[in-house]
């Protein structure tokens, strides 16, 4: 049990981007939002973003409006 706790990994707390950079959400800023999807264009959770609570949802509704617009894909195939 004692080699368990000795092979813990603690990472370093992620900062919500958003918040300390006061950075505007927009539909249109595609570059932006594409920091935010992977490679299969699916919305990186906010484990892996960073985001804090408030703004990982709003990401979530401002990509899935971008992608209404058709300024981001849906899946690998469009």
């Amino acid at each position: 049990m004692d080699s368990r706790r000795d092979k813990r990994f603690f990472s370093k707390k992620k900062v919500c981007r958003f918040c300390t950079d006061s950075i505007d959400m927009d539909y249109k800023n595609v570059d932006l939002l594409s920091r935010f999807i992977t490679d299969r264009k699916k919305i990186v959770p906010r484990r892996s973003s960073g985001l804090c609570a408030y703004h990982q949802r709003q990401l979530a509704t401002t990509i899935k409006r971008s992608r209404f617009m058709a300024l981001l894909p849906y899946t690998v195939l469009h």
